[in-house]
Parts: C-alpha cells; sequence; structure tokens
C-alpha cells in the first residue's frame, strides 16, 4: 500500500486513489500513507500543507511528541514489538513511527511500513463502523488505543523473560545467564525511552490543547493516557526485579566461588604437613652427628607413612565436623 484516502459523512464511506479529489469532498478525510516514496509524501504534504520537518521527523529517529501548528496538530508515535536479533537468538524491541495529523476535517496518518493498529481502524472504516467514523480525533484515539494495547503485549513477553531469568539465576551460574539479565535491562531501557514521552504527548490531547481534540473526545484519550502511567509503573518494576536479577547473580557467582576456594583450601591444609614431613625427611646429609636419627631405624619408614596418613584422615574428620567436606 501507498498512498490511499477514504471520506465519509453522514455513514457513507467512499475510498478515493486521488487524495485532492477526497480532500475537497465533503465531511471528513481519512489519508492513508504507508511504503510511499519521497514524490507522494511531498504530495500529501502539499495538498494539506504540512510542514516538511514534520515529514522527515517521522523518518528519523524522533521520540514521541504532540506539536501544534496553526491549521493541525502533529502527534509522533511509535510502535514497539519484541523481534529476534539479526546475529543472536536473542530479542530485541522493533520501533516503528507513526505521524498522525490532525485537522479539523482531516487525518493523515504517515509511517514507513504497514502498521498493524492502523491497518485494522481503516479496515473497520471501510466496513462503514460507525463507532471509528465519529471524526478525525475519535480515529486517532482508536489507533493510539491500539499502539498502547501492543506496548502491553511486550510487556508481557519481556515478564515471561524475567521469570525465566529468576529461575536460572539460583542455579545456572553462567555467562549465558548474565547476558540474559544484561538484554533484558537494555529492552527495558528502550521500552522506557519509548513510554515516557508517549504518555505526554498522550497527555497533550487528554487536556484538550489542540483545537481539534473535541472536548467529547478528550475522556477518550485520559483513558490511554492512564494506561500508558500504568506502563510506565509496570516498566519501572521491572527493571527492578531485573537489576535485582542482577544482584542474585552476582551474589550466587560469589557463593560458588567461595565454594571452589573452600574445597582449594581444604586441599592445601591438607597437603601442607604431609609436604613439611616429606621435606623434613628428605634431607640426606651423610657422615653427620646431626642427622635425624629415624634414618637408621628399621621401621622408620612405614611410621612416617602411618604417621602421615593419621595427618591426614584427622584433618579429613575435622573438615567434615565443620561441614568444609
Amino acid at each position: 500500500m501507498t498512498v490511499s484516502a477514504l471520506a465519509f459523512a453522514d455513514s457513507t464511506v467512499e475510498t478515493f486513489d486521488d487524495i485532492r479529489t477526497a480532500r475537497d469532498k465533503p465531511g471528513a478525510v481519512w489519508v492513508r500513507a504507508s511504503d510511499a516514496t519521497a514524490a507522494e509524501l511531498e504530495h500529501v504534504a502539499d495538498v494539506f500543507d504540512i510542514h516538511h520537518l514534520s515529514v522527515e521527523d517521522i523518518r528519523n529517529d524522533v521520540r514521541p511528541k504532540a506539536e501544534m501548528f496553526d491549521d493541525y496538530t502533529f502527534v509522533l508515535l511509535k510502535t514497539a514489538t519484541l523481534v529476534p536479533e539479526d546475529t543472536t537468538f536473542r530479542e530485541e524491541i522493533d520501533i516503528e513511527s507513526v505521524g498522525l495529523f490532525i485537522g479539523e476535517d482531516w487525518l493523515v496518518s504517515l509511517s514507513e511500513h504497514d502498521i498493524d493498529a492502523v491497518g485494522r481502524i481503516w479496515q473497520a472504516a471501510l466496513d462503514g463502523d460507525q463507532r471509528i467514523l465519529r471524526g478525525p480525533d475519535f480515529i486517532v484515539y482508536r489507533i493510539c488505543d491500539g499502539l498502547v494495547d501492543g506496548f502491553f503485549d511486550v510487556l508481557d513477553q519481556i515478564e515471561a523473560q524475567i521469570e525465566t531469568v529468576e529461575d536460572a539465576v539460583i542455579t545456572d551460574t553462567s555467562i549465558e545467564t548474565l547476558e540474559s539479565i544484561n538484554n533484558l535491562r537494555r529492552e527495558l531501557l528502550s521500552f522506557r525511552k519509548l513510554v515516557w514521552p508517549t504518555r505526554e504527548a498522550v497527555a497533550t490531547l487528554a487536556r484538550g490543547d489542540p483545537e481539534e481534540v473535541r472536548p467529547e473526545t478528550e475522556k477518550y484519550f485520559r483513558d490511554v493516557y492512564d494506561h500508558l502511567f500504568q506502563l510506565v509503573d509496570l516498566t519501572e518494576t521491572y527493571r527492578e526485579l531485573a537489576s535485582g536479577a542482577r544482584d542474585i547473580y552476582l551474589n550466587s557467582l560469589s557463593v560458588s566461588t567461595n565454594e571452589v576456594m573452600k574445597k582449594l583450601t581444604v586441599v592445601a591444609t591438607i597437603v601442607l604437613p604431609l609436604t613439611f614431613v616429606v621435606g623434613l625427611y628428605g634431607m640426606n646429609f651423610r657422615n653427620s652427628p646431626y642427622n635425624i636419627p629415624e634414618f637408621g631405624w628399621t621401621y622408620g619408614y612405614p611410621a612416617v607413612m602411618v604417621g602421615m596418613l593419621s595427618v591426614t584422615l584427622i584433618l579429613l574428620v575435622y573438615f567434615r565436623k565443620m561441614e568444609w567436606l
């Protein structure tokens, strides 16, 4: 799909390929553009007198916002979906821009690709759903509501990932677990950067600041604002859970390291006296009155071996009693 238009008035809906013809029809008009060329976008901007910088904001990485102009209000929103990364099997948040230009009796929606939330509302409008065809501002509300519902879907998937990670940090201290935690934290940070400005943009509409938003539509935008406020709270909660999972992972890693060091200490403690005995009896000085007298004893070697074995057993019993083994 590139550029299409529909005009609606008195419960009738007409579709047009020529947006200028649709603009001149009585009633209200909605122009939808996706996968449009630069020339098509320029034509849409010319017909509705849209500033070219607003069109460029949709193509660039600009945070969600609401701007009021003399003849229209520009609302820039974003979609969010979890998609696999290009180089790994992990997921990342994929974001696309949706530009909504609200006039007194017209609406223009621009996006680089087809947006599911916009497509569903467009199809409902084509089917003549009178619950949607209440005016351009109400269509904007329905699009906002659909995009925000998608945010909840993303958070549900992130919540499932958090639960998996929380179970893993107790038993698995591998580097993969740490990478999963860091990936979660990156996802939540990206989501936070998306939700906060979206809430502020919708708040502008909920307050009725733009003239294009009728008083009877403000309550619907307030409902979307409440959902966004809930999303902000959930995002902060999940960020705390992710940070807590990282702390648990680091503590588990420290405990695991301590267990290894404890076992190495036990081995070193057992070997130390044995090394001393072996080193002591390994000094083979000859023809000296100060030589070790056991060198001439018939049972010297067995006695030393029994002594070393006894020391080893005593230390093993001691460490077992101290629960180091």
